[in-house]
């Protein structure tokens, strides 16, 4: 196992429509994608897509839709190590105009520990904050291994500030700026002081405003994908944490900024597609994305 990931799975129903039905109104969708769906969830399959060796702990259910989902992961070589729930988790995705409406439905009742593992060839750990008990295990055992840990601050969660103090490179939401009322510049100060090495905050279109390896800020903008042919953010951000990931797994060495423009690449081609098993690129993918598009 080259990467490991901790997050909490979801089946993904992503829906592409005019309007949204309220009342005893009907409508009839233009197109639909099923796939695997939560943060972390997306970025394991999204590494794996790109080679490395990826393992995921995450919730499982004895149900038809955790049947799909361990079908998913058995397609795409992530190595599961479940945390057994009662129900699967749902959610349906309304994407549209560059924006998506999400509806969830969630079991994070455990039904047992989180399974503890053998961590020798692991050179990655990324984190979304769900389970927080085994995220913050693992954040510490990586850190006493010198395994590199990575978290995706989407939110605020109960232990994003104690995990923030073992996290090696923090990509934060403008969502968890709001939450802490944070500028961007506030925020990657505010990760610095923490000790993370490498901090950004994501704006969508806008990009990434982060701070490199000697802390200098500086602002990554996004590549310019024509917006006719935007059809579904949702998921992006995933794709990116996972290519940065996998990028770091094979070039360890290389400046990261390199492995953050790998992975805006990946991010530009999740959006021009459906769901999220449809979003995941090839190398050939980003290589592409690379030389079509300008930042």
């Amino acid at each position: 196992m080259d990467a490991l990931f901790i997050g909490h799975s979801y089946i993904d129903v992503t829906m592409r429509s005019d309007a949204m039905p309220q009342g005893d109104e009907k409508s009839v969708a233009q197109d639909y994608a099923v796939s695997f769906g939560g943060n972390a969830v997306t970025a394991a399959f999204a590494c794996a897509k790109l080679g490395p060796r990826s393992g995921l702990i995450t919730t499982l259910a004895e149900d038809w839709l955790g049947d799909m989902f361990a079908h998913m992961a058995a397609t795409y070589r992530v190595r599961l190590y479940p945390r057994r729930v009662a129900r699967s988790s749902l959610s349906f995705v309304l994407p549209r105009e560059g924006k998506r409406a999400i509806l969830r439905a969630r079991d994070d009742q455990f039904l047992e520990d989180f399974p503890r593992l053998d961590l020798s060839g692991v050179k990655a750990l990324h984190l979304d904050g769900h389970q927080s008990d085994a995220a913050l295990f693992y954040a510490k055992a990586c850190r006493e291994k010198g395994v590199l840990t990575s978290l995706d601050g989407g939110g605020m969660r109960s232990n994003t500030e104690e995990l923030l103090g073992y996290i090696d490179v923090a990509v934060v939401a403008e969502r968890l700026c709001e939450q802490m009322s944070f500028t961007e510049e506030e925020m990657l100060a505010y990760l610095k002081k923490r000790g993370c090495r490498i901090g950004g905050v994501t704006n969508g279109e806008h990009g990434m405003l982060w701070y490199d390896e000697s802390g200098k800020i500086s602002r990554l903008p996004s590549l310019r994908v024509p917006r006719e042919r935007i059809i579904d953010t949702s998921g992006a951000g995933d794709v990116f944490h996972g290519a940065y990931v996998a990028a770091y797994v094979e070039r360890a060495g290389d400046p990261w900024r390199e492995h953050f423009n790998v992975a805006r690449a990946a991010s530009a081609y999740k959006i021009q597609h459906l769901g999220n098993e449809a979003g995941l690129p090839t190398r050939a993918d980003i290589e592409k994305m690379q030389a079509e598009y300008v930042a």
